[in-house]
């Protein structure tokens, strides 16, 4: 009796939690079963039209959930939309393919129960443009040939290294003796970049990274097929990678992201496995209050890949808000797992005291609408990347794709010329980043770039490059965004941190704006940036590298040397501080084996260290 009392109760609390799920929704939603559009028992034929019927159907405002029934589904560039889309960080080619596109949609979830989306040839999955209130969720992304491949390390000799590729999921020949591979009967893309993983540990091979995997001059091989799904590229290589090893073998440029997401509000991205993208995992711009959990850009190792969902796994550029992060993972990624920035824009013409025409100095952020009636702009001179005023927005205009005029409510600073610099405050969000695993990837793990508040807690760190960097410019990448207010708390810093050598890369944290010129009374660039309560394994001397910090604290850290891989690093300083100004390292744990014990001070004065190593660390004042 007392069993059955109990499956009473337990039955009554699932229906209870069910009703109340349901309840959660509004009592208006309407459900769309895309089996009653044909989605159903569909193999590999292409199943777009199902859902441009789907879409049509949709109403603008009613709460509406688009339900999936679980399977396996095909999508191809036949019958999709396609739309001009100045995607930031991306090569301009247009139009895009985009198979699910929601505009001017509100009020909707995408519930993919568990299904698998298969996509062939260059395409974008799902684009949200001018949409609100949007849930994508329980769904996975791949595409039946990659364009990216993937070759195992057979042999290995002075004269040559033998590679087996499956050539059904990597299509390729060899044109002029060099390897080529083919995208859905596109033209061939010349193989053009090289990423060696560990075979047991999937992890990116220390000192390798973008010093060269097959060392100087790789690209000199010739290339012949020995039997079916074996090349063998002939060429003494300077490095040679071990034999059982991956070869990740890039080819393609990035055109389409995975999730698109612009001038949208309040989406969510949940539970969403993205095995693969033609380009970025997710890209969000010019967007409000973004929510990402549970989502995975991650390899499918299902199919033994070792590379993970497209080049950074999520790109937040010039949004605002709050975009929060949790229990998501990355791994294998072409490029950085999390980037988050504004674009900084240069001055060309001062046509009047209240007009200035500018241009998009970076080819792979062009067209976008960047400024908007009322936004905050920050002006800052180039150089030095001083702040030396701020304006407001009244008119925009476009002339092209990489020029356009801003006029202001009020006079520009004086002293402003051209070849300065403007950032675009108001699009500038918050930042949370809680439990999600950075895993081993091409360049570092999370990229930080802005003036809002930003959390970084209870992750973990196997990147390659540095776990942490918080760059900005106007000089080079154009990616904008000093920091004002960031906490580093609780996270764990593994030995696979750091272990290869990538731009920026000077320690484990890397707090490095892109300066052309600083001076002793240079106002620092970013501010307030706390490191609290973390575990650090490194292997190596930097940790902690800082270049024009004002308020940067380094306290109840406990820092463990690790034996894992040789040391490599230039940069043989546990701590650097250039031009820093009120540093403080107390309190933290530091085991008696650590390398190097010591600390740089580079045109930062004693007096603005607050440390108390001073028995155990040399510091050195340079």
């Amino acid at each position: 009796m007392k069993q059955f009392i109990n499956l009473l109760i337990f039955v009554t609390t699932i229906s209870f939690g069910f009703h109340q799920a349901k309840a959660s929704e509004a009592s208006d939603t309407s459900y769309i079963y895309l089996k009653d559009y044909g989605l159903a028992k569909t193999k590999k034929k292409n199943c777009i039209k199902y859902i441009n019927k789907a879409i049509e159907d949709l109403k603008n405002d009613q709460p509406t959930v688009l339900v999936f029934s679980r399977g396996e589904y095909h999508f191809y560039p036949d019958g999709c939309q396609t739309r001009t889309y100045f995607e930031s960080n991306t090569t301009d080619k247009n139009p895009k393919v985009c198979a699910f596109l929601f505009e001017n949609k509100k009020n909707l979830v995408i519930d993919g129960r568990g299904s698998t989306l298969i996509f062939h040839g260059i395409m974008q999955p799902f684009t949200f443009d001018n949409c609100s209130n949007i849930t994508l969720r329980n769904i996975s992304i791949d595409w039946e040939n990659p364009l990216i491949a993937q070759a195992e390390v057979l042999k290995t000799t002075e004269q040559y290294i033998d590679l087996g590729i499956n050539h059904k999921e990597f299509p390729y020949q060899l044109q002029d003796n060099q390897l080529v591979f083919d995208v859905s009967g596109a033209e061939g893309n010349a193989w053009k970049g090289t990423m060696e993983f560990d075979r047991k540990g999937r992890y990116v091979v220390p000192q390798t990274g973008d010093m060269g995997c097959l060392g100087e001059d790789w690209n000199n091989y010739q290339a012949a097929t020995t039997m079916p799904g074996v090349v063998r590229l002939q060429y003494n290589f300077k490095r040679k990678p071990a034999v059982g090893n991956f070869l990740v073998l890039r080819h393609a440029e990035r055109t389409h992201s995975g999730v698109f997401i612009t001038e949208s509000k309040n989406i969510s991205i949940k539970n969403l496995n993205l095995y693969h993208a033609c380009g970025l995992g997710i890209l969000a711009q010019f967007s409000e209050d973004l929510t990402f959990s549970e989502y995975r850009a991650i390899p499918n190792k299902n199919k033994n890949h070792y590379f993970g969902g497209g080049d950074d796994g999520l790109q937040v550029s010039n949004c605002k808000g709050n975009i929060t992060v949790s229990n998501c993972e990355f791994e294998g990624l072409m490029d950085d797992p999390i980037n988050v920035h504004g674009t900084s824009v240069q001055i060309q013409e001062i046509i009047s005291a209240t007009e200035l025409k500018c241009k998009f100095m970076h080819h792979q952020s062009v067209g976008l609408k960047w400024g908007h009636p009322n936004d905050v702009i920050n002006f800052i001179e180039n150089e030095k990347m001083n702040s030396i005023g701020n304006g407001k927005i009244v008119a925009f205009k476009p002339i092209d794709k990489e020029t356009f005029t801003i006029a202001f409510s009020t006079a520009v600073p004086k002293g402003l010329e051209a070849g300065d610099a403007l950032e675009n405050l108001t699009w500038s969000p918050n930042l949370w980043v809680k439990n999600t695993q950075f895993k081993s990837c091409r360049a570092r793990g999370l990229l930080v770039s802005t003036p809002g508040t930003v959390v970084i807690e209870n992750n973990h760190f196997e990147s390659s490059g540095s776990a942490i960097l918080i760059a900005g410019d106007v000089n080079g990448w154009f990616e904008s965004g000093a920091v004002s207010d960031v906490l580093i708390k609780n996270n764990t810093f593994t030995d696979l941190c750091n272990t290869s050598s990538y731009q920026f890369c000077e320690a484990i944290i890397s707090i490095y704006p892109n300066l052309l010129s600083r001076s002793d009374n240079t106002q620092a660039f970013h501010k307030n940036i706390r490191i609290e309560n973390n575990s650090f394994a490194p292997f190596d001397y930097p940790i902690l590298f800082a270049l024009s910090v004002d308020g940067l604290f380094f306290e109840n850290n406990i820092v463990t040397q690790s034996y894992q891989f040789t040391p490599y690093h230039n940069r043989q300083y546990n701590f650097t501080f250039e031009n820093c100004k009120n540093v403080t390292v107390l309190n933290n744990q530091f085991s008696e084996d650590l390398l190097g014990k010591n600390i740089l001070l580079k045109k930062t004065g004693k007096s603005e260290l607050k440390s108390d190593l001073d028995d155990l660390f040399k510091i050195e004042v340079f």
